[in-house]
């Protein structure tokens, strides 16, 4: 059974709310107007592989970017709520969901990670590379990662558009967004503070496999071994060579199976093309199930 460790959903009632804030989301996301990502029928009804459960976590429509503090919780709480009961009701097809926390209410989510460490069909939190127009590295958010870190609960990383930016692009802007805030994240020294921390990257940690070679001149050994730390998905579209590059560089052990799912290939999202790259390394059967699905029990536990 392959775990696809990036997928995302809306859950209806969660994205319905989240409509009658800001009617204008579909416009203002264009990306998200994918009916897989809110029907969950669809989803169902167009599932890519039956060998495969999915590890979802939310598309990133963020309340703390719509409303205030006491509200972005308890909407980030019953989003959770939601989640968790989709995974416990399909549970042949979702592994477990990936809790959202409203980061413009650091004590709330405190609380909120906590929730998600006593929920079996939680796993984790989603953060993003920039939240309330600060990096992720910020020192407002440090309470986030010490309190992951002492739970044992692992953070998802995706990006965002920095909207200081006037040429933000779904190409080429997220790649540097994410490989900016590991590099932010890196120079905090947030794995010597907290050394068990356990940050998924989304798109196989971005720019950084190719620009090892900078990495390693630039900055001092300690921090640019820092960069290893992370753990990276294969959600890049294919591109086996690349792949190869993100698994030379973070080792084996670190890559794990992620689509993104669904978006980029419709209706259900790149599965198909994603475990062809993955076949295409011509990988050990040992190895291919550490990525397919080893690698993910390893992060989690």
């Amino acid at each position: 059974m392959k775990i696809d460790a990036f997928a995302h959903i809306l859950p209806p009632h969660f994205y319905q709310k989240m409509l009658e804030l800001e009617p204008t989301i579909p416009q203002k996301f264009p990306f998200i107007r994918i009916k897989s990502l809110v029907d969950l029928d669809e989803r169902l009804n167009t599932w890519p592989d039956d060998n495969m459960k999915q590890v979802i976590s939310f598309a990133n429509i963020n309340p703390e970017d719509f409303v205030g503090t006491d509200q972005a919780a308890k909407l980030a709480d019953k989003g959770n709520k939601e989640l968790a009961e989709i995974v416990k009701e399909h549970a042949d097809k979702f592994e477990v969901g990936v809790g959202m926390l409203a980061m413009n209410n650091i004590p709330a989510s405190l609380h909120i990670l906590d929730k998600v460490k006593a929920d079996p069909n939680l796993v984790g939190a989603q953060i993003f590379t920039r939240h309330l127009g600060k990096s992720i590295a910020d020192p407002e958010f440090d309470p986030i990662f010490k309190k992951a870190a002492k739970l044992n609960l692992p953070l998802w990383l995706h990006p965002v558009f920095d909207q200081r930016k006037p040429d933000n692009n779904l190409v080429f802007s997220w790649e540097y967004e994410l490989s900016q805030a590991m590099l932010q994240l890196v120079q905090s020294s947030i794995f010597k503070k907290y050394p068990h921390l356990k940050i998924l990257v989304h798109h196989a940690g971005a720019m950084v496999p190719f620009f090892s070679g900078r990495i390693d001149h630039i900055l001092d050994a300690e921090h640019a071994a820092m960069f290893k730390k992370f753990y990276v998905d294969t959600a890049i579209l294919g591109n086996s060579p690349a792949l190869q590059l993100a698994i030379d560089y973070y080792d084996i052990d670190h890559v794990l199976f992620g689509t993104d799912a669904p978006f980029a290939v419709m209706p259900a999202g790149a599965n198909a093309i994603i475990v062809e790259a993955i076949d295409d390394l011509h990988l050990s059967n040992k190895d291919s199930q550490k990525i397919f699905s080893e690698n993910y029990q390893q992060l989690v536990n």
